[in-house]
């Protein structure tokens, strides 16, 4: 709330170089930053009283978003890649496929791999549980198991997380 949207009674007036005024009426308020050819800007309103402050408001504004978007360029966001295998997979496209998660890991990346059943391959789900375990195996000095193996309709699903 800025100037004349301001309906308390009472507030709690910080001044334009952040000395504390004291408590007064709104209207005084917003004529002390009249006066100082600023506005009125409401800063804590949960408080008793209401704080506000006396602000050039397009300057808060601009500092506002400026700190946002420095928060938000910090923050790091983590991407969960897929790596999807069969379960007649030979070794040599394990290896490829672990040599896949190993880079996303390094990245930061969470990997779900996947292991899909196909046809006459569903009637032996359990036979081919070892192979995500070797994946998770050969693994193990980068990542740990987020979530273990789990049957979801006609796949095998584990997450992957890198070691902190």
């Amino acid at each position: 709330m800025i100037n004349e949207q301001i309906r308390d009674k009472e507030v709690r007036l910080i001044g334009a170089d952040g000395e504390q005024l004291g408590i007064m009426s709104a209207k005084e308020a917003f004529k002390l930053a009249q006066d100082a050819e600023l506005d009125l800007v409401k800063i804590a309103p949960t408080a008793k009283p209401p704080v506000c402050k006396i602000i050039d408001y397009g300057k808060y504004r601009y500092e506002l978003a400026r700190k946002e978007k420095e928060a938000r360029k910090k923050q790091k966001v983590i991407e969960v890649k897929e790596v999807r295998l069969s379960p007649n997979i030979d070794t040599n496209d394990l290896n490829t496929k672990t040599g896949a998660a190993r880079k996303f890991l390094e990245k930061g990346d969470k990997v779900k791999v996947t292991l899909r059943f196909r046809g006459r391959e569903m009637a032996h789900m359990s036979k081919s549980k070892y192979i995500l375990d070797d994946f998770a195996e050969s693994l193990k000095d980068i990542a740990t198991i987020d979530k273990p193996s789990k049957v979801e309709g006609r796949s095998m699903v584990m997450f992957l997380t890198a070691k902190k």
